[in-house]
């Protein structure tokens, strides 16, 4: 029973952890077609601002968490009006716009390393002590990072079901040409959904930061499991892709106990190969239907 918490515990930390990088970029894709292969240095640079508003500034938890989301989701708009906007309506975007963003992603990984340097640093943002279930230690921190995403799950699908800018977004999704014609500026709700996705990057770089520290390179490994985990929910279904992340979490979190550390990536590798051979639009995707 002990090792059955343990590993729940650290299933659930890992899958809301994932989640949380995972539905910014199935919220971009679903709103634009577009991956955004920034969304890894998006995540360190949230990590540092927060690391830097705390130390540097002495500013509270808070005020550098919300520092973090401010400076990332302005970054994602950054990323829209220089990059996306101008190649929107060329034929080949979706190409061109993956291979602009991992230039991008490059440049801010630099401007990190140029900053902040080389050598790993510990979040500040990190709760000390733990919580006792039978034999299990369950850190604060791990209670922390779960409370955080599900309220930003929650919150997430009350903007996207309940507000306006939510019904914008959903019907700039399911068809922007019918969506301009009724009246939605799908210019702004495309740079909405990039600040957005931005503000979670940085909510997810800090997660991620006080489990493992701070490096510039720090998003690349959990920018690519969000990105599987996309896949295998499919490509913009952001309500498939948070059950993909906990189960998925649960999943890597037991392989590591039965197995080890080093056989987890390798056996979710394999699981995403049987998913797309099994339904190559993903567990929640949709069946594309084309006629010649």
């Amino acid at each position: 029973m002990d090792v059955l918490v343990q590993v729940i515990a650290s299933g659930l930390t890992l899958g809301a952890m994932y989640a949380v990088a995972a539905i910014g970029l199935a919220l971009v894709y679903g709103s634009l077609n577009m991956l955004n292969m920034s969304h890894g240095a998006l995540m360190a640079l949230g990590g540092y601002i927060c690391f830097y508003a705390m130390t540097a500034l002495g500013l509270p938890a808070l005020v550098g968490v919300a520092a973090a989301m401010l400076v990332c989701g302005a970054v994602g708009l950054a990323i829209y009006l220089a990059a996306a906007q101008p190649m929107l309506r060329s034929a080949n975007f979706e190409t061109q716009i993956f291979i602009a963003t991992i230039g991008i992603g490059a440049i801010l990984e630099n401007v990190i390393l140029r900053a902040f340097g080389p050598q790993p640093q510990p979040q500040s943002l990190n709760l000390t002590g733990a919580q006792v279930i039978g034999a299990v230690h369950i850190p604060n921190q791990n209670i922390l990072i779960l409370a955080v995403a599900i309220g930003l799950m929650v919150a997430l699908s009350l903007l996207l079901q309940r507000t306006r800018l939510g019904r914008a977004i959903r019907a700039t999704a399911q068809n922007r040409e019918a969506a301009q014609l009724m009246g939605v500026r799908v210019g702004v709700v495309y740079a909405q959904v990039l600040a957005i996705s931005g503000a979670l990057a940085a909510i997810s770089g800090i997660m991620v930061s006080s489990l493992s520290g701070l490096l510039p390179n720090m998003g690349g490994d959990p920018m690519l499991k969000a990105f599987i985990i996309c896949v295998v929910a499919g490509l913009g279904n952001v309500y498939g892709t948070v059950a993909t992340a906990i189960v998925l979490g649960l999943l890597e979190a037991l392989i590591q106990y039965v197995l080890g550390v080093r056989y987890s990536f390798a056996l979710l590798l394999l699981l995403v190969i049987v998913v797309l051979i099994w339904r190559p639009y993903g567990l929640f995707g949709r069946r594309q239907v084309v006629r010649l």
